[in-house]
Formats: C-alpha cells, sequence, structure tokens
C-alpha cells in the first residue's frame, strides 16, 4: 500500500487545465473589491492599505495555485509537522510575542511579524483530516477516538484565548467541532458534547473572559447603554450601514467613514464602509460572490474521493464561512464585536495569505478529486 490510486497519472500542464478556473475568478473578483475599498478608505490613495492588498493579492493567487498541483500525499505529510510548528509558535507568542492594540498576537521571525493562530488554522483543518482518514471507521465516535482531536482543537484555543483573541480561538473550536462533525461523529455524543459545553460556556464566560470581554458581550445585547464607550462602534456601524439606503451615497462619498465616526474602517468595519457607499444591493453582491465561493467548496468536497480530501475542504470552507458570518453579523450589531476580519476585503497580510492557502487547497482538492491516498501515506509517513 504504498501508493496512492488514480484515473490517471498527470503532468504539470495537465493539472493546470484541471483547475477550476471559475473559482479563482470568483475569489480575484473578491480580492478586488477589497482593494477598490481599501483605495477609498484612504479618500483615493493607493498607500498605505490598496497597493500592499493588491500586491498581496496578486502573490497570494500564483501561491494557492502553486498549491493546487502538488497531490494530497504531500498535504498529508505536511499534516502533523505544521500542526506541531503553528503550535510552538503561538508558545513563541505567549514568550516574546508583538503587542499591538492591547493584544500579545504577533510574532517577529526577522523582518515578517505574523498571527500564528491565522496559520494554526489551516494546520489543525490537515491535522484533524489526516487523523480521521487514518482512523479506522468504527473508532470515529468512540471515546479513544476522540481524545485526539479534543486536545489538538483545545491545545491551541487555550494559547490563543490568553493573547487575548477570543474571536479567533472561538473560530478555531467551531472549525476543529465541524471536522470532527462531518468526520462522522454519532448523535448521541453530538447532544451530550452541546450540553457539556452550554454549561462550560456559562462558566467560562463568568471566570474566564477578561472584563473587556464581558462588556463586549454585554454591549451586543444593548449597545445603547454606552453609546460613546463600549456601545459606540455597534451604534456608528449601524448608522453607517443604514444611512446607505438600498444603492448607497456613492464610491467614496461615505460621510460616516470618512469623516472618521467609523472604527478601524479598514479591518473590520469595512463591509460597514462597503454599505454605507454601495447600499444594501452592493452588501448584497459581495455576499452573492461568497455564496458561490461557498457553493463551489461544497460541489468539490462532494466530488472526492478520499476522507482527508473532503474533510480539508470542508473544513476550510467552515472557517471561510465562518469569517464571513462573524464579521457581517458583528457590524450589523448581531454579534458581539471580536475583531474577526472580511476575508479577502479587510486589509491584513497573515489573513490574506492564509485564506488564500486554505482556498488553494481546496483548488487542489477538486484538481485530485480521484486520488485516494491509502491510510498511513504522507511525506513523512
Amino acid at each position: 500500500m504504498g501508493v496512492f490510486t488514480q484515473s490517471a497519472p498527470r503532468g504539470f500542464r495537465g493539472k493546470l487545465f484541471e483547475i477550476n478556473w471559475a473559482f479563482v475568478l470568483l475569489i480575484l473578483l473578491v480580492g478586488l473589491i477589497g482593494v477598490g475599498m481599501l483605495y477609498s478608505v484612504e479618500g483615493g490613495a493607493w498607500n498605505p492599505y490598496a497597493s500592499r492588498h493588491a500586491v498581496r493579492l496578486g502573490v497570494g493567487l500564483m501561491i494557492m495555485v502553486v498549491i493546487a498541483l502538488f497531490p494530497p500525499r504531500f498535504w498529508m505529510g505536511l499534516a502533523y509537522p505544521a500542526y506541531l510548528g503553528a503550535l510552538v509558535l503561538l508558545v513563541g507568542v505567549e514568550l516574546m510575542g508583538a503587542t499591538a492594540m492591547g493584544a500579545q498576537r504577533w510574532i517577529d521571525i526577522g523582518p515578517i511579524r505574523m498571527q500564528p493562530s491565522e496559520i494554526m488554522k489551516i494546520a489543525l483543518v490537515l491535522a484533524l483530516a489526516r487523523y480521521y482518514h487514518d482512523l479506522p471507521e468504527e473508532k470515529v465516535s468512540s471515546l479513544g477516538g476522540l481524545i485526539v482531536p479534543a486536545l489538538m482543537i483545545a491545545l491551541p484555543m487555550g494559547l490563543i484565548v490568553k493573547q487575548p483573541d477570543l474571536g479567533t480561538s472561538l473560530l478555531l473550536a467551531a472549525t476543529g467541532v465541524a471536522i470532527v462533525f462531518l468526520a462522522g461523529l454519532s448523535w448521541k455524543v453530538i447532544v451530550g458534547s452541546g450540553v457539556l459545553g452550554g454549561v462550560a460556556g456559562g462558566f467560562f464566560f463568568q471566570y474566564g473572559l477578561q472584563d473587556y470581554q464581558r462588556r463586549r458581550i454585554m454591549t451586543f445585547i444593548n449597545p445603547e447603554d454606552d453609546p460613546m464607550g463600549a456601545g459606540y462602534h455597534i451604534l456608528q456601524s449601524k448608522i453607517a450601514l443604514g444611512s446607505g439606503g438600498m444603492t448607497g451615497k456613492g464610491y467614496m462619498e461615505g460621510t460616516q467613514a470618512h469623516l472618521n465616526f467609523l472604527p478601524e474602517k479598514q479591518t473590520d468595519f469595512i463591509f460597514t464602509m462597503l454599505g454605507e457607499e454601495f447600499g444594501f444591493i452592493g452588501g448584497l453582491v459581495v455576499l452573492g460572490l461568497y455564496a458561490l465561493i461557498l457553493a463551489n467548496c461544497v460541489m468539490i468536497a462532494t466530488s472526492c474521493r478520499s476522507v482527508f480530501l473532503r474533510l480539508v475542504v470542508m473544513g476550510v470552507a467552515t472557517t471561510f464561512s465562518l469569517y464571513v458570518f462573524i464579521n457581517v453579523g458583528m457590524v450589523m450589531g448581531m454579534l458581539p464585536v471580536v475583531g474577526v476580519p472580511l476575508p479577502m476585503i479587510s486589509y491584513g497580510g497573515t489573513v490574506m495569505m492564509t485564506v488564500l492557502i486554505g482556498l488553494g487547497l481546496i483548488l487542489g482538492a477538486h484538481v485530485h478529486r480521484d486520488t485516494e491516498p491509502p491510510k498511513g501515506a504522507g511525506l513523512f509517513g
């Protein structure tokens, strides 16, 4: 069992032909919307945001296509080393990480500043997908089969909560749970875990969160209690979205954003700015593009023969959809403000590259959808 099965061997040109270029075009369109909105953030200036975002988009798209050409065996072999490497980086953040805006989430490696929690999102998906690919089917719902995934999710989550970064830790946990569920976990275990999770969540809210994190959640429930303090972000976001109406005020004409009433408009609240300038219709177009990307992910997952590829696709798609859902819900006041960016539109280098690497894995799953690596196969074992 040292080889894997596929319909026919393909060379470099054959794999390029197999790439879903319509999927790539959808990703490019969303990224270009990000460039346009970041150009507007600075009132019609390329620097500092739009130009860097455009360069990262171009480089990221090339990396995405290259990733799609690697066989599943390579990514299976890289899964556990990538997870351990990301875990070491998270420990490094705890010991000597860089602090910005009151949070210690970054680490400097030479001239590069990276956010290891973003890298962990992809590493966790790969590691869990490989684990379940190798696990005998009868052990998927057993207690022994759940201990390892639970630890794989809990270790990075605990380190990320300490940074503190509640939004990313919850997103990581949700992605991990989704993969465990999609792997075939029984409903009895799901219901039991849900009850325990609800009880644990209550204790965590009371004793595990920092004061400002509890205030964010209470502000989400009633932002009018502190309109000039904790509720300011949500209230200003709602005002900006509402003022956009059906068609918006026009490109670079958003008053809330350009008069600096809207906070963090280049990152967390960029969808609010888009809604103010392009209105309800503009927001629907962007959400429609995201929906098409996710629909493609589901179709690719269902076409894959191997458990590993199916779980990788659905794990990345879950992370991607949660990015969109949490960010849009947050700026509309439907969810607490937790600092989750809008993928490929918000400014941020590590997030952009992580998202495009994940989408590259999905592209690769489409190219190698007929490939079925044997259990235990991989570049490193």
